[in-house]
């Protein structure tokens, strides 16, 4: 059963008609009980446009007021309205518009009702037409601003010549303009963007005319609405200084310095009102502060690591100056311990910070666990908005238990040995005296569900050698993570990890139990269990290696709070160092779902191994299973 209606149709259908009598005698039967299903009780199951292949169709059901219902039976749900179709269509043709289409039409609407009479699918059918192009796109009056930096603002625009003249593109273009001359010291400029039709009609010249005003410099800074935090705090936070010529970068790295703090629930930062021949630009700082001790507890649940709590608690502005300090308490069959923190943000600069870390903390694998105990300070530079790097010096102690299985393992007896391990208490103790040296840079939009961007971390250690240590070797790894939006919400996140410990005069002693790699779980190589890629003894245990090279790939999409992947992992675990060999993965693939959290995604994943490992033996269990199944949040990266 459907009904039809459309504009600018030459000749009705009689099916049609027959459908639209139909329809009109369910609402009349209706009137007696509950409203006319035209107007309130047909759900709309699905929003589908024919002929729409030059603009985003995501955008553009984004901007109807018709709204499909959710997929799921809790989800919220949106019905039918002739009325608010009708408004739709002419929000269509200004889309269109506004996208360098004004000759689009809406040549049908289609509108097939369920045979149970409450939902519908729409489908509109568009004819785009032929769209205005750009011929040129020109500046005028930007002299004061480098050209290099002109040639940016199209070079970041996707406002280019041959292109359909999308209007959002064109304000985003002068907004780009305009932010380059307020970042110059003109901080009362203007910008306008004119376009001048050719003969045809068809293509357009885009001008871009800048009127930028009187040279400015920052002047005074006033701070307001700060009570516990002192002015000190804040200013030193701003990153101008009265005299310096006036940039709006400046001024909003100033605002996100001040929120990072994490002191603020609001932060603005105006220019004050001045007359049009001073040149000094006075601004005020005005913040309300949030409260400056937090309680955080949590429960889970995890394939891996099962149950869960954790609890954390921080106080801001600990004993003044912004500092922060906090405790953090966690138990799980997979991890537990007790670890402290201090963090002092301003250290001799605003872009040098300084953390401290106390922890006791005990790991579990089911070949040994270990427990660590120690101290980590680590200072670390901002570079800019997107780059940090860091110096780390630790030492810690570690206490490594071989599991009795591994224990009564003959055939480990030499690896036990070699590792420096007693092979009859089975236990390795000693010190670890650590530099390290970090890179972070990361320009993806969201840290817990990213959609778009990079991210690379980078990191060198040096255990021994330096610093007094029982063991001496030296580490290197790195983390690539790219993430690329594709059509119709459509995501495609990649990952690609690898690492070598290596050492000190290839004695294995060097490198204990608590350092060796690991792959295999719901954040690697799905398919397999956590501990379960790597070398394994004699009889399936898991032992570790020094090598490691994983990646993954998925397709993201989602539906609201609902979403769902498709991945493909692939990896491997090697003994030696810098062993990497790409011939010897081990592969899986499979499929997941997501739904949305607000600390991010509640992930299930199933996954199932390409390649197994022969005779798998886990904790003393063989696993011939091919597939696991992941409940975690979050994503897997």
């Amino acid at each position: 059963m459907r009904v039809s209606y459309g504009w600018s149709l030459p000749v009705a259908r009689v099916h049609r008609i027959r459908d639209l009598i139909l329809l009109a005698v369910a609402c009349l039967a209706a009137l007696t009980g509950s409203a006319c299903q035209d107007e309130g009780s047909v759900r709309v199951r699905s929003i589908q446009f024919a002929g729409a292949s030059a603009v985003d169709t995501a955008r553009l059901k984004a901007a109807l007021a018709t709204r499909e219902s959710s997929l799921l039976p809790w989800g919220r749900r949106f019905y039918f309205e002739r009325t608010r179709l009708d408004a739709d269509v002419k929000r269509i043709l200004l889309f269109y518009a506004d996208r360098g289409f004004p000759d689009a039409q809406v040549t049908d609407v289609d509108i097939r009702l369920n045979d149970a009479k409450d939902a519908v699918d729409i489908t509109v059918t568009i004819d785009e037409g032929a769209p205005i192009v750009v011929a040129a796109v020109s500046f005028l009056g930007f002299e004061l601003v480098p050209s290099d930096h002109v040639e940016q603002i199209l070079s970041q625009s996707a406002l280019g010549v041959g292109k359909p003249r999308d209007r959002q593109e064109v304000i985003a273009t002068r907004e780009l303009a305009l932010n380059e001359l307020r970042d110059h010291g003109y901080p009362d400029a203007q910008v306008s963007a004119d376009e001048t039709l050719t003969a045809s009609g068809k293509s357009a010249a885009i001008t871009f005319t800048a009127e930028p005003g009187a040279l400015a410099y920052f002047g005074a800074i006033e701070i307001a609405g700060n009570q516990a935090v002192s002015d000190r705090i804040i200013e030193r936070q701003v990153t101008y200084r009265p005299g310096e010529l006036y940039r709006r970068s400046l001024v909003q790295e100033s605002q996100r310095r001040l929120y990072s703090m994490a002191l603020f629930q609001f932060v603005n930062i105006d220019a004050l009102d001045r007359e049009p021949e001073i040149p000094e630009l006075r601004t005020r700082v005005t913040v309300t502060e949030g409260r400056h001790q937090r309680v955080n507890f949590g429960v889970g649940y995890g394939t891996e690591d099962k149950a869960r709590t954790d609890g954390q608690y921080r106080h801001l502005n600990f004993l003044g100056g912004a500092r922060t300090a906090g405790v953090h308490a966690r138990w799980s069959s997979l991890d537990r311990g007790i670890r402290f923190t201090l963090n002092q943000p301003y250290l001799f600069h605003p872009r040098l910070s300084l953390d401290a870390q106390g922890q006791q903390w005990y790991t579990f694998t089911p070949a040994y666990q270990s427990i660590i105990s120690g101290v980590r300070v680590t200072a670390t530079h901002q570079f800019d908005e997107h780059t940090f790097w860091s110096l780390s010096v630790s030492g810690e102690e570690n206490s490594s238990s071989i599991s009795d299985d591994a224990l009564n393992d003959p055939t480990l007896r030499d690896d036990l040995i070699a590792l420096g391990l007693n092979p009859t208490t089975g236990k390795q103790e000693g010190r670890f005296g650590t530099l390290g040296l970090e890179l972070d840079h990361s320009t993806t939009d969201d840290l817990l569900n990213a959609t778009r961007g990079y991210h690379v971390n980078a990191r060198l250690e040096q255990t021994g050698l330096v610093l007094p240590s029982t063991f001496e070797h030296s580490a290197a790894a790195v983390d690539v993570r790219h993430y690329q939006p594709l059509a119709v919400g459509f995501v495609l996140a990649n990952r690609i990890q690898g690492a070598a410990i290596q050492p000190a005069g290839d004695d294995p002693a060097n490198v204990p139990f608590a350092k060796k790699y690991f792959l295999g779980g719901a954040t690697s190589i799905r398919g397999w269990g956590r501990f379960e890629v790597s070398p394994l003894s004699e009889s399936g245990l898991p032992i570790g290696g020094n090598t490691l090279l994983a990646f993954s790939s998925e397709v993201r999409k989602s539906f609201g709070r609902l979403g769902g992947v498709l991945f493909v992992d692939g990896g491997n675990v090697w003994a030696k160092d810098w062993a990497f060999q790409v011939s010897d993965l081990r592969y899986a693939a499979g499929v997941g779902i997501r739904y949305a959290t607000p600390v991010g995604p509640l992930r299930f994943d199933v996954g199932y191994q390409l390649n197994p490992i022969d005779d798998l033996v886990i904790d003393g269990k063989p696993q011939a299973r091919r597939w696991r199944m992941h409940f975690s949040i979050g994503q897997a990266f």
